[in-house]
C-alpha cells in the first residue's frame, strides 16, 4: 500500500498514543482536525486531505464519536521510525 511521508508521520504519532480531534459543523461532515501527540503537541502539517486519506484507506478509526485513533489495519501498515525522544 502506497502511503505518503505525510501519513507516515500522522501513523507514527498516533501509534506511539496521539490522537485526531476532528470537529463537525451542523452535520456529519468534518470540518476540521488537528492531530495531537501524547504530549499535547499538535502536527503542523496534518490536514483534511491527509485526514480523509487516512480514513478511505481504513487505517485511522473512531469509536462511539471519540478522537481518531490509529486501527490495527494502521499499525500494521506504519514504518518503523526512531523515537526522537533522547534517553
Amino acid at each position: 500500500m502506497n502511503i505518503s511521508r505525510h501519513e507516515q508521520r500522522a501513523l507514527h504519532v498516533l501509534a506511539l498514543g496521539g490522537c485526531i480531534r476532528h470537529q463537525r459543523d451542523d452535520g456529519p461532515k468534518v470540518t476540521a482536525v488537528a492531530c495531537i501527540t501524547r504530549e499535547g503537541m499538535i502536527l503542523a502539517d496534518f490536514d483534511l486531505a491527509t485526514f480523509g486519506r487516512l480514513r478511505r484507506k481504513r487505517l485511522i478509526e473512531s469509536r462511539s464519536g471519540g478522537p481518531y485513533r490509529i486501527s490495527k489495519r494502521g499499525r500494521m501498515s506504519v514504518r518503523a521510525q526512531l523515537d526522537n525522544q533522547g534517553a
